[in-house]
């Protein structure tokens, strides 16, 4: 008789034994099952997944925990709820392939295949396909629309075959402490998730807590993908559209609308998209440079002229600058990860 997926194998050598009438036991037991009477399929305690990550910057906010149904189709949280806010990253738990990346139901969701683990993300606008390697902390997308909780929150689930797992058991080698935030709480909550995941961006760009690049500044021939000069650096701002303070995610070079937007370095075009806040833009993967894994985005294009999977030239003209996107005007939005970390383009470039 096959085992179940999180049972004990029988011991080696020995018959296994079977209580009388074993047969009208086991027939009993499946019925149960298909009628979503039986007990879950495994209970979530019954494995010790390996310690992975976070799926957004910092420690967020719990909005609701992980409620396992009592059978297997029966009601319940089949994962958990983060405090964020639309447009911040969404990482990769655990290192894995991508399994899963589309809509359902009207939004997105990524998936990935950790082995005998998987974990999904929703809602998602994805940055990854089908296929694709990722790390933990690697950015998968941004958080999107849709979903039981809007743009307000981003669902975090992990299963292992049919059976639901408590997704914090990856995050529980993190520093941090972790709390349940009451219904009426949970907009002041956002807000200081969102002031920690700045604060921690704002350190990284000031060097704390260690840096991920190799080299000073400048000296990994990079090139800055516009002529114009910089209007706006990486960090806390008011955003000039939102009107909110916020992190600003990248550096901008102003330029003219039409003015050629060159490749910063040799690499593949991951992906090319339209998004809400960033306008048209375009994701480059450079692989490892100086033992550091970089990628780059360029936002708020008129258009483009290269396509995803082609691979590109130091120089290469690969667009246009425009003001697509949350834009007041012609700019060039330059967005660089090190080692799947949000960093300032400057402490690069």
């Amino acid at each position: 008789m096959p085992h179940d997926l999180l049972g004990d194998p029988d011991t080696p050598g020995m018959a296994p034994r079977y209580p009388p009438h074993w047969w009208l036991v086991s027939c009993l037991g499946a019925a149960l099952l298909l009628l979503g009477l039986g007990p879950p399929p495994a209970a979530a305690d019954a494995i010790r997944p390996a310690n992975g990550g976070w799926p957004l910057t910092g420690t967020p906010a719990l909005l609701r925990g992980f409620e396992p149904p009592r059978t297997r189709y029966g009601p319940g949280h089949r994962g958990v709820d983060l405090a964020t806010e639309a447009g911040d990253p969404v990482l990769a738990s655990r290192a894995g392939t991508v399994a899963f990346a589309g809509t359902v139901a009207g939004r997105g969701v990524v998936s990935i295949d950790h082995g005998s683990l998987r974990t999904t993300y929703e809602p998602v606008e994805s940055q990854v396909v089908v296929g694709q390697r990722v790390s933990t902390g690697q950015p998968i997308g941004r958080v999107g629309a849709g979903g039981h909780c809007g743009t307000r929150c981003l669902h975090w689930g992990l299963r292992q075959g049919a059976a639901y797992l408590d997704p914090l058991s990856l995050a529980g080698g993190q520093a941090g402490p972790l709390r349940l935030v009451a219904e009426s709480q949970r907009a002041v909550a956002m807000q200081r998730a969102r002031a920690r995941a700045e604060a921690a961006a704002a350190a990284a760009t000031a060097g704390i807590g260690g840096s991920t690049a190799t080299g000073p500044p400048g000296s990994h021939g990079f090139l800055h993908p516009v002529p114009g000069g910089i209007t706006s650096g990486f960090g806390r701002r008011f955003h000039p559209v939102l009107r909110v303070w916020k992190l600003h995610d990248g550096t901008d070079f102003g330029a003219g609308c039409g003015t050629a937007i060159r490749a910063p370095y040799a690499g593949t075009v991951t992906r090319r998209y339209f998004n809400a806040g960033y306008g048209n833009r375009l994701i480059l993967s450079h692989g490892r440079v100086a033992g550091v894994l970089v990628q780059t985005a360029l936002n708020h294009a008129t258009r483009f002229v290269v396509s995803a999977g082609q691979r590109v030239h130091r120089g290469e003209v690969i667009g246009y600058v425009g003001s697509t996107g949350y834009s007041t005007g012609c700019h060039l939005h330059l967005m660089v990860w090190l080692n799947g970390r949000l960093v300032d383009p400057m402490s690069w470039f």
